[in-house]
């Protein structure tokens, strides 16, 4: 069974064909550009030049009533949140590693988003450097100066390659 639109079927493909190329003209692709997300506008915070991200974002949680009074929550509705859950993921914050071209360094950051009142345009990003405490809040990373409750002998004998070295057998 053949049914018959009425239209040619060849004017048609080519109208198709002409309208891509339209689409892929420089003009047009520019403006589908700028309807895309834009780049995280995270500056160092010495030298002022934009930072790249070297790892992914973890979240920092709060354990306490000062944690979460810390991130801006009230005093009351902090204390109902911890008589509920034991920790509580702190929104807009987190850590994250990222890599400056003028430091030539990679350094873990404490990241937090601040939205504009009124709703328009990107969001600010305010960014400072990871204190030490921070890193007993966060889930999924490691302490970056190492367990406490490992010796120095193990850690050495960690990063020794091979063989134990410090042991010296007698037969």
């Amino acid at each position: 069974m053949t049914i018959s639109t009425g239209k040619d079927l060849t004017s048609d493909s080519s109208a198709c064909v002409k309208n891509i190329h339209k689409a892929s003209q420089p003009g047009n692709r520019s403006k589908r550009n700028r309807s895309r997300s834009k780049r995280r506008q995270i500056f160092c915070p010495m030298h002022g030049c934009q930072m790249d991200s070297v790892s992914p974002k973890h979240s920092i949680f709060g354990d306490r009533v000062e944690h979460l009074q810390q991130a801006g929550f009230d005093r009351g509705l902090a204390n109902i949140l911890m008589d509920q859950h034991t920790t509580i993921s702190i929104p807009g914050e987190w850590l994250e590693k990222f890599w400056c071209m003028e430091c030539d360094q990679a350094q873990w950051y404490r990241v937090k988003r601040y939205h504009r009142p009124d709703g328009s345009g990107a969001a600010q990003y305010f960014v400072e450097l990871a204190a030490q405490e921070l890193w007993q809040r966060v889930a999924g990373v490691h302490d970056p100066t190492g367990n406490p409750s490992v010796s120095e002998f193990t850690r050495k004998q960690a990063k020794a390659k091979g063989m134990v070295r410090d042991f010296k057998f007698i037969m």
